[in-house]
């Protein structure tokens, strides 16, 4: 019987380089709460949130996602023709096929790797990020380009009074690749599909064929419900990423949680009792919540200004839509 093969890769992998695209566009609180009945100041209170960016005409999640693919590939020093894969990870791309991932392979000059759509709506950074990882180290691809980019002003009800205000636009990617030593820890992954209902469609889009006129498919979600999950659920799994790979918390140089809100990265932090000298990301109040871009554009911004070092390990995990979830601990670019 004949033998197959198997890939050879790395024993390691980790992230090379990070880049992000923030559309040109800001919106303050302000310009929101007319349409809600509300204030900057509830918005402020609720969310932390002081403003966010949404995407003009041109500013497709492919546009974004392409600048911030270009910024992630010169900071590691890989040129596209070397990239074996390109994920990306959105919830708006309103094409059920071909995959984005497919267009902006294409407009980097990829056009030899493979590439697909990842959905786990707010967590699909880091489940990317695992499957970049593992392609590595499976030796399915060299370098894998991995994209969180979204246009969630095309997803939310701006008329929704509970989530009109927390949602943005943007693009993040990074560059994971070979490594002589570890730089991304092992995934803690997981759903539970009983609480689907928490982050929802309103219809769907056979509802919209079927019963035309009918309002545009928005996004719903129950605030408290995703609150108490993400709090004490996420505090757990994000625990059990840094036992996972070894790491205690003392030794982390940034916590880069999915940027949900200002109240839950806040929750966060304090359950997990960090050290006082770990960089806690808190790019949600000038960016909003970017759903599968959150991560990757907090990191660029805190590797940007200075306040957490390359080299040093950062805590992510990503939560959103399922209920999903994914973490694992990262060596920065």
């Amino acid at each position: 019987m004949p033998v197959l093969r198997p890939p050879v890769g790395p024993t390691h992998a980790r992230i090379l380089g990070v880049g992000g695209y923030r559309p040109s566009r800001v919106v303050p609180n302000d310009e929101i709460a007319q349409r809600i009945n509300s204030s900057d100041q509830w918005i402020r209170e609720r969310s932390g949130i002081a403003e966010r960016r949404w995407a003009g005409p041109h500013e497709t999640i492919a546009h974004m996602g392409v600048a911030a693919a270009g910024k992630a590939l010169a900071e590691a020093g890989v040129t596209p023709d070397k990239i074996g894969c390109v994920i990306v990870a959105t919830s708006t791309h309103f094409f059920q096929l071909p995959a984005v991932a497919t267009e902006i392979a294409h407009q980097i000059g990829a056009d030899q790797a493979a590439a697909f759509d990842l959905s786990a709506a707010c967590a699909g950074f880091t489940h990317g990020l695992a499957l970049a990882g593992d392609m590595v180290c499976g030796g399915s691809a060299e370098y894998v380009l991995l994209v969180g980019t979204e246009r969630m002003s095309d997803l939310i009800d701006h008329d929704d009074r509970h989530t009109a205000f927390l949602f943005g636009d943007g693009a993040g990617a990074v560059v994971v690749g070979p490594s002589d030593t570890p730089g991304l820890g092992p995934v803690v992954w997981g759903a539970d599909g009983s609480q689907r209902e928490a982050i929802d469609q309103s219809v769907s889009w056979l509802d919209l064929r079927a019963a035309l006129p009918v309002r545009f498919p928005a996004l719903t979600m129950q605030g408290q419900a995703v609150y108490r999950w993400a709090v004490y659920q996420m505090a757990e799994a994000a625990q059990r990423a840094l036992d996972a790979a070894g790491v205690t918390a003392d030794q982390l140089t940034a916590f880069i949680p999915h940027q949900a809100n200002l109240r839950i990265v806040g929750a966060l932090a304090k359950t997990l009792k960090l050290p006082a000298d770990v960089v806690v990301a808190q790019d949600v109040i000038r960016s909003g919540n970017t759903s599968a871009a959150s991560i990757p554009l907090a990191m660029e911004d805190l590797l940007a200004v200075g306040e957490a070092r390359s080299g040093g390990l950062a805590l992510t995990i990503g939560f959103g839509a399922g209920l999903s979830y994914a973490g694992q601990v990262v060596l920065l670019p």
